[in-house]
């Protein structure tokens, strides 16, 4: 009777397990791979305390029947039969450790390709993100068109005798092309009330953009700087996926195999990689481990390197948010602001966003992280 039980309970957690088993079309978000991992291997533990279990309860039973008063010959038959168990007992063992690690492997293929996809999205961003040329319009008042009306019409009212052009080199230097202009109508033949009048028409140009030149040029530059950083990022995923697959013979790049789809020819791998260490013993059966441990400790290293990045970026974005909000007279100067800065603004919330949910740091981690990966519980 509880053998039978025991069976039942067996096939019902195979059956647990196999449902479970690792697909590359689930859910591609760090967390819901994680569950999955956790569920995995304690349907496994499990499967395989149920099978440990019935053995170790036959040898207790075999333990019981020689110390009673039997005949040699039958207690050399449980003596062998006990034997057998605890050399069955050992291969389940293998078996497990087996399972487990193909589980663990293939669940860090699964977060590498997540990670990926996060590093490519990210990379897309930098890439849309304010160019360089954007910034400079916003920063610079020569590129306003009142600003130029006005440099034109002081240009043609200026006395030639006392004002004077600047070259062209000067002419694209934000404060001296200011300073030139005012000099210039502070001389020109306009009169009070007209040069009142043309100040007033660029006095917000002439204010945001030399309070938020550095500013701007600032966001600019941080960006940029994000974007290299990224293209490292990407570079070493794109290490760790070659370092991660070559014990199995997987010789495909990451970004090949992302995109020929190709996660199962992995699977496939990893299955033949694990079948062959049956037949191995000793230093040659350590190694063939240690190869499928070793790649899990550089994911480990790279989600590290990974979450700081995330964090990096999430606080350089809060910082240009506070940059943006700080121009003080934006409620006064609100109509002649140029379009662009409202645009930067609203992508710099869209990117605080995406870094706190899109690109958001792996969470797991610590003793966590160990059982996960090394199947080490502390509280065990």
């Amino acid at each position: 009777m509880i053998r039978l039980v025991l069976l039942l309970a067996c096939l019902l957690l195979n059956t647990l397990a196999t449902r479970a088993n690792t697909v590359f079309g689930y859910d591609d978000t760090i967390d819901v791979i994680v569950e999955q991992m956790i569920t995995e291997i304690e349907h496994t533990r499990s499967r395989y305390d149920v099978l440990v279990y019935e053995k170790q309860h036959r040898i207790t039973y075999i333990n019981q029947k020689l110390r009673e008063n039997i005949a040699i010959e039958e207690k050399v038959e449980l003596l062998i039969l006990k034997d057998e168990l605890k050399e069955k007992i050992r291969l389940l063992k293998e078996d497990e450790v087996k399972d487990l690690s193909k589980i663990r492997y293939l669940k860090g293929v699964q977060i590498i390709k997540t990670l990926y996809e996060k590093v490519l999205s990210l990379d897309h961003h930098f890439a849309s993100v304010r160019t360089f040329s954007e910034i400079n319009k916003m920063a610079n008042p020569n590129q306003y068109p009142e600003f130029e009306k006005v440099k034109e019409l002081v240009k043609s009212k200026k006395d030639k005798k006392q004002g004077f052009d600047l070259t062209s080199v000067l002419g694209t230097n934000t404060i001296v092309s200011v300073v030139n202009t005012f000099s210039n109508m502070l001389v020109s033949g306009l009169t009070k009330e007209e040069k009142e009048t043309e100040l007033k028409n660029i006095e917000c140009i002439i204010d945001f953009t030399l309070r938020m030149q550095g500013d701007l040029n600032t966001i600019y530059f941080e960006t940029a700087y994000l974007q290299k950083s990224n293209e490292k990022i990407k570079e070493d995923i794109e290490q760790l996926f070659k370092d991660y697959t070559s014990p199995i013979g997987f010789t495909e790049t990451l970004e090949n195999c992302r995109k020929n789809d190709n996660w199962n020819t992995i699977y496939q791998k990893t299955n033949e990689y694990l079948s062959n260490t049956k037949t191995l013993e000793g230093t040659t059966l350590f190694k063939s481990q240690v190869n499928i441990i070793f790649p899990i400790d550089r994911l480990l290293q790279f989600i590290t390197q990974y979450n700081s990045f995330i964090d990096q970026g999430s606080k350089f974005y809060e910082k240009f948010k506070i940059i943006l909000n700080s121009y003080e007279n934006e409620q006064q100067c609100q109509t002649k602001l140029p379009m662009e800065y409202q645009k930067l603004k609203n992508d710099i919330d869209v990117a605080i966003n995406k870094f706190n949910v899109a690109y958001k740091p792996v969470e797991v981690n610590g003793s966590k992280m160990k059982e996960i990966l090394y199947g080490l519980n502390e509280y065990e």
